[in-house]
């Protein structure tokens, strides 16, 4: 089916109010994620003594775009972002990045496992008094899953590859109920979901949140982030400015909705899809293995509206690692202000993680190709930060040794000056369908689906609408059970 599931299960549901009542739990709805501003004023003074990762149910509110960019009590504001100038992109065009860091858990899949599990949860389909939550992820989505899990009083069990970074198991042994290791790195989704069929069988009482198949990602990303996106760019218009597209890799192709929302507002514009050069999967039909860490590959998501996506652009894993040591070691930093890029916005290059970076070079790629002048503006993602990534630059420095200023004046001028058009096609209506039909290979012959729904995605111009509509039918949903809870 096209939209997502709200049928009520009024017992399992009753379960879950008691639930709620009894561990003090509010659920926001997607307009007060939106829009801050809709919060109650009580909620708002609980969260002045509350840290922006403590394991508190009041941090469902702290789900947003729009997170005042502290640690620890902090309100709520406008969307955090950043302007990245010509010195550090090498093109005129206006590349703005919205800042994931100061979501809880530092990184915006906490969102989108919030669009996946409060919908189930809010309905009684899924029942957190007896069932597990499991979150298949390369990473920060088991994450987001986990944290989600713990704020709603319920168990959780994260799935990601072993090759992940050292940060993302540290934190979920803390916070998961069981964390699983699959074969791998950042390019084994399949392992993630032979895992997921393993525990199906295994008779468990769970429910599997699968973010690639899961449409509560999609929405999530259109309303919420979608929103933000807008907000920010007209702020950034000004009488000249001219809104050309978003950017994103496609990762669970969650982000990447939030361009379904931008076409809509800015009829013309474009949407660009990225993945790793070393696993060209939309591209090239690819395989292989990269270190992109948080964009998944070697299949095409369920959720991802193909159709409405206009290119596709690979980067090369050696370019994101390669620039993470640009813009996080001292040398780097030093050289990067020498080349004319402000100080202020140096000190704060550490809010892009790998996937940040592999967006920028996306954009700048896009950029380059539609050659895009000094009005024109592009906007792309951090979905976390370096935060995430510490142990990858101690591992660099042991493998690599001290990062020098002819280290960094290489890099700066191969991966940022010298970026190029290749490795990138701008799709006509047969690669599209190409693309979206490579969904049968994981979704049909592996996973259960049928040809006849990717059919329908394909050519029921009303397919993406039907997902896209029910916000305010999930918020209704949200208002009846808190009010049911009785602590509004």
């Amino acid at each position: 089916m096209s939209t997502i599931d709200l049928t009520v299960h009024k017992d399992r549901r009753a379960r879950a109010v008691q639930r709620a009542r009894e561990r003090n739990i509010i659920i926001p709805t997607f307009a007060q994620m939106k829009d801050p501003s809709k919060i109650p004023a009580r909620i708002k003074e609980e969260l002045r003594g509350i840290g922006l990762w403590d394991v508190h149910p009041r941090n469902l509110f702290r789900i947003t775009w729009k997170n005042e960019p502290k640690a620890s009590g902090g309100g709520f504001g406008g969307v955090n972002w950043l302007e990245l100038p010509p010195a550090l992109t090498g093109v005129p065009a206006r590349i703005i990045v919205l800042v994931g860091k100061w979501f809880p858990t530092g990184a915006h899949k906490v969102g989108a496992a919030f669009g996946c599990l409060v919908p189930r949860l809010v309905t009684g389909q899924f029942d957190p008094t007896t069932q597990k939550a499991v979150w298949p992820s390369t990473g920060n989505f088991c994450r987001g899953g986990a944290y989600d899990s713990a704020l709603l009083a319920c168990t959780s069990i994260a799935i990601l590859p072993e090759g992940m970074s050292k940060e993302r198991f540290d934190w979920l042994s803390k916070i998961a109920g069981e964390v699983i290791k699959t074969p791998g790195s950042e390019s084994n989704v399949k392992e993630i979901f032979d895992k997921c069929w393993e525990l199906r069988k295994s008779g468990e009482d769970l429910m599997i949140f699968n973010q690639f198949d899961e449409f509560g990602n999609y929405l999530w990303h259109y309303e919420v982030t979608g929103h933000a996106m807008e907000e920010v760019v007209k702020q950034a218009l000004g009488p000249r400015g001219v809104y050309r597209g978003m950017v994103s890799a496609t990762g669970s192709a969650g982000t990447i909705a939030s361009g379904d929302y931008m076409k809509q507002v800015f009829p013309g514009s474009v949407i660009v899809a990225s993945e790793a050069l070393q696993c060209p999967t939309l591209l090239e039909n690819g395989f292989g293995a990269h270190r992109i860490e948080g964009i998944g590959d070697k299949h095409v998501p369920w959720i991802h509206n193909v159709k409405n996506t206009d290119m596709v652009v690979a980067i090369d894993d050696n370019a994101v690692v390669s620039l993470a040591r640009l813009f996080n070691e001292p040398a780097g930093r030093r050289y990067l202000v020498s080349k004319g890029v402000p100080e202020q916005l140096v000190a704060n290059l550490d809010l892009l993680g790998f996937s940040g970076i592999s967006n920028v070079l996306s954009a700048i790629k896009a950029a380059k190709y539609y050659e895009m002048g000094e009005d024109d503006i592009l906007v792309t993602v951090l979905t976390d930060s370096m935060e995430l990534y510490q142990s990858r630059l101690k591992e660099m420095h042991a493998e690599y040794g001290e990062y020098s200023e002819r280290d960094a004046a290489a890099d700066y001028a191969r991966w940022l000056m010298q970026q190029s058009t290749d490795n990138l096609l701008e799709l006509r209506y047969e690669d599209r369908r190409r693309v979206h039909n490579l969904k049968y290979f994981t979704w049909v012959e592996q996973q259960g689906k049928t040809y006849e729904e990717i059919l329908r995605m394909w050519n029921e111009r009303d397919y993406w609408a039907g997902v896209q509509q029910q916000a305010d039918e999930i918020d209704a949903l949200i208002e009846e059970f808190n009010a049911e809870v009785g602590l509004v």
